[in-house]
């Protein structure tokens, strides 16, 4: 992808789920303290603690988009698993919360007064905002190869968890049934543990320098399609937060000139840079075929 298009397309993803969680943490609060609803009130304090997290994920996107530099030579990407590490931390706070709300209902069962029915509708509006939030921002992650929007898109769909449960809390307490509502918060809790820490160790590992599956192979057959380079050998991949970069060995016949090796080293690592996204930077050590395995 294009870097401009990536900056582009990041920076206005990041924006639309800045203004969305402002809405939402008005009229969650407004209607919130309206109907008398400690539920849509909390939730409102998760979405303004949104906008901080999407703050910091829109200046680190920005932050990661900066070239490479005399002290940075492979450019400033990771900072976009780190703050995704730190997103998957805020749902964890976002869990204790939620069992802890969840303990202190289930002690105070019979005395809540339930929640007028117009909490129940602000909760099912919050809930598709958020399914919407969700798969944009998810979307254009994966698109653009973003740990950053990935970690808010995966934020905004534990918050579509959370509006069910608020709706459902509110249905059962209005029917009756008030032990409904921490049932559902304990069980939304621990899918938003799940989901906290596997977007943990996904950003870890990314910080780490875990390479994607199959990469190795799918460069391997990019190099090889050439008919002049009789192996490739030793290729490593450094992650770098939504780029990666090559090393590897190739080997030519050793009576070629130094020139044509010269010529099909630009060819090698012009196929791989426009065959397979995301590579950002290739450096090709060259030896001649008698050296193979050597």
């Amino acid at each position: 992808m294009d870097h401009s298009n990536r900056k582009d397309e990041g920076n206005r993803a990041a924006k639309i789920g800045i203004a969305g969680n402002v809405i939402l943490t008005i009229l969650n609060a407004v209607i919130g303290l309206a109907a008398g609803s400690t539920a849509l009130v909390a939730e409102a304090a998760d979405n303004f603690a949104d906008i901080i997290s999407s703050l910091i994920g829109l200046i680190a996107f920005r932050i990661g988009l900066k070239p490479a530099d005399k002290d940075h030579p492979y450019g400033h990407g990771r900072i976009e698993p780190i703050v995704g590490l730190f997103i998957a931390l805020i749902l964890l706070y976002v869990a204790y919360q939620i069992f802890f709300e969840a303990y202190t209902k289930f002690i105070m069962l019979n005395t809540l007064a339930p929640p007028g029915w117009i909490a129940a509708v602000m909760a099912l509006v919050a809930l598709v905002i958020n399914l919407y939030m969700s798969g944009y921002l998810l979307k254009t992650g994966k698109k653009i190869n973003s740990h950053v929007l990935t970690a808010t898109g995966n934020q905004k769909r534990m918050d579509v968890l959370a509006c069910a449960a608020v709706a459902g809390g509110v249905v059962g307490s209005q029917l009756g049934y008030p032990i409904l509502d921490p049932i559902l918060a304990v069980i939304i809790g621990f899918l938003i543990v799940k989901t906290a820490l596997e977007m943990g160790i996904e950003n870890f590992n990314s910080i780490m320098g875990k390479v994607p599956p199959n990469l190795e192979d799918r460069i391997s057959k990019v190099v090889l399609y050439i008919k002049e380079v009789k192996s490739v050998d030793n290729i490593k991949i450094n992650p770098v937060g939504p780029y990666y970069y090559a090393e590897m060995d190739i080997y030519l016949d050793k009576k070629m000139p130094v020139e044509d090796a010269y010529q099909i080293t630009n060819q090698v690592e012009k196929m791989v840079l426009e065959s397979i996204q995301f590579i950002n930077g290739i450096s090709i050590h060259v030896h001649p075929e008698d050296n193979l395995g050597v």
